[in-house]
């Protein structure tokens, strides 16, 4: 089996991570506690990826081509945008579409490149989990 899920750097993942790789508990928004993804609908992914820092939708904005964020590693991959219960998406940047949430329109909480139409990354950090 492979124990990749198992973060050296960071906290212990065995409870949110299945035998098979996936999430074995609801993915709900920080803020408002909305669920974003169901148990077993996405896999555990390490992939190196950029987030801007946490803001609704409409203040998510670059300030003289800088943007404050985070470089995170540990993602929900989901292959299919049906597989989420509420999420939204914010306007391309590049070809970048950003995952918030539908309800309080909080995020990024992850990431997903036009150019792969069955990638969607939610990262750990940025979500709660129940």
């Amino acid at each position: 089996m492979d124990d990749s899920w198992q973060s050296k750097d960071g906290p212990d993942r065995t409870d949110l991570v299945s035998k098979d790789g996936k999430n074995n508990k609801s993915v709900l928004c920080q803020r408002c506690g909305s669920k974003v993804l169901g148990p077993g609908m996405a896999l555990f992914a390490e992939k190196e990826l950029f987030l801007p820092s946490m803001r609704k939708k409409t203040s998510l904005k670059t300030t003289e081509g800088s943007v404050d964020g985070d470089t995170l590693n540990a993602h929900w991959l989901v292959d299919d945008m049906f597989s989420f219960e509420n999420v939204g998406f914010t306007k391309d940047v590049g070809n970048i579409k950003y995952l918030i949430c539908a309800d309080c329109e909080i995020g990024p909480i992850g990431w997903h490149c036009l150019d792969d139409k069955r990638s969607f990354y939610v990262a750990l950090e940025r979500v709660n989990h129940a």
